[in-house]
């Protein structure tokens, strides 16, 4: 059977057949390149979740102490029923609810073991009172959190003096590692035992909720306007090529801007979701206006001129015929300029989102932090407790982001038309 490759032909002399060899082989190689390239991608993204996962898993546990608490011997009385939660749970500290339930651990694991209990641990034990007053008129076994130096003994990761104590203590049952729900819905601590992402989940979405209400409704109206309405001329040149070069501009510019134009005539409300939400709102608008003429612009002529033929005005050839047949490729595009604010940590920086906030924010003026700013804050602890909660937490992020990606995808799918 004879080889096509080195078979030479009337038209084939020898030199043709290396550079064909040549071209073959510089193809197989492209071919690989891109395997490569494609192979390289998807290992990075598996080390990622790997090393995530596993760094994580121990950041949605806690080490908690079961404790039995005799509450009927301590004769404490229920907080009054339309008390809020911070007076109700002053009110038990008040009658020594923290020296209830370190008398309670000392009596039944020794004063040793009292030591190394939590010192918000009856933070917790409060909690159940308030949420059931029935618990004062009897016993009952809570779990109560450790230290993070008993933890870490328990963990088998340090403070070797402690490690006979843990082991006595898990020997008995007591001291165990128990999924800890509560790191969704606690805000920041010094502790990491305590610590939670409650304050700073709720942070990101009163602040994506703020970009995209600013965002959203003035993009697709500049888009609209461009792609529409407006005469091509120069000016329009020049907004089209900066509205292009804003995209690209560096996030922490917009934090800049945020800083001096915002905070400027806004001092009061420094580190609040609202300017937080403004200061991203800047930086996602290009990307809608971008994404939002592309959209626009791929609409057939056809469904323009048919829409005028049979009598619609300008305007209702807009908002009737193209506006709908864009919109899923505006929500693709928004969708994704908010997973990428969503993700940013650099403009939020700039205007003050980085103070420790122990409470969750009950509206868009109070004081909040993000999720990304509360994983570089815990980035920086020295104590070793906050890096499982730092990978716990990148992990809601990433469940975050894949869900608006998912959303995106299912709006892209839902809503495309096909002509």
């Amino acid at each position: 059977m004879s080889d096509p490759m080195t078979d030479v032909g009337p038209t084939r002399t020898p030199a043709y057949a290396v550079r064909l060899r040549r071209r073959y082989a510089a193809e197989r190689r492209f071919r690989l390149a891109g395997l490569g390239a494609v192979v390289f991608s998807m290992a990075v993204l598996v080390f990622l979740l790997v090393t995530m996962t596993i760094n994580g898993v121990g950041g949605f546990q806690r080490t908690t102490l079961l404790v039995p608490v005799d509450f009927a011997a301590a004769n404490l009385t229920a907080p009054p029923a339309d008390a809020s939660l911070g007076i109700a749970i002053r009110s038990l500290e008040d009658q020594r609810l923290p020296q209830v339930i370190a008398a309670n651990v000392s009596a039944r694991f020794g004063a040793d073991a009292a030591e190394q209990v939590s010192p918000d641990a009856w933070r917790v034990a409060a909690e159940h009172i308030i949420e059931d007053p029935g618990l004062l008129d009897r016993r009952v076994t809570l779990d109560l959190p450790v230290s993070q130096n008993l933890a870490a003994a328990f963990a088998g990761d340090g403070h070797a003096d402690l490690k006979p104590l843990a082991d006595r203590l898990a020997a008995n049952g007591a001291l165990t590692d128990r999924l800890d729900w509560g790191f969704l819905a606690r805000s920041d601590a010094t502790d990491p035992q305590l610590a939670g992402i409650w304050g700073a989940l709720k942070g990101s979405i009163l602040t994506m909720l703020v970009t995209l209400a600013l965002a959203f409704p003035v993009g697709v109206l500049a888009a609209l306007y461009l792609e529409e309405y407006a005469p091509r001329g120069r000016w329009t040149d020049i907004i089209e090529v900066s509205i292009n070069n804003l995209a690209a501009v560096p996030s922490i510019i917009f934090g800049l801007l945020g800083l001096a134009v915002f905070l400027g005539l806004f001092p009061s409300l420094r580190s609040a979701p609202i300017i937080g939400g403004m200061t991203l709102a800047l930086m996602t608008m290009p990307v809608i206006v971008i994404s939002g003429r592309n959209a626009i612009k791929a609409v057939p002529p056809s469904i323009r001129d048919g829409a005028l033929a049979i009598g619609a005005s300008p305007i209702q050839v807009v908002f009737h015929h193209v506006l709908p047949l864009a919109l899923p490729g505006i929500l693709t595009g928004t969708i994704i300029g908010m997973a990428r604010a969503l993700g940013e940590t650099a403009p939020l920086l700039m205007i003050g989102m980085r103070a420790f906030v122990a409470t969750p924010p009950g509206g868009l003026t109070d004081p909040a932090t993000v999720l990304p700013v509360q994983i570089y804050l815990w980035s920086d602890e020295i104590d070793r407790g906050f890096v499982e909660r730092t990978s716990a937490a990148i992990i809601v992020l990433l469940a975050f982001l894949l869900l608006m990606n998912g959303i995106a995808i299912y709006l892209r799918n839902r809503f495309e038309k096909t002509w």
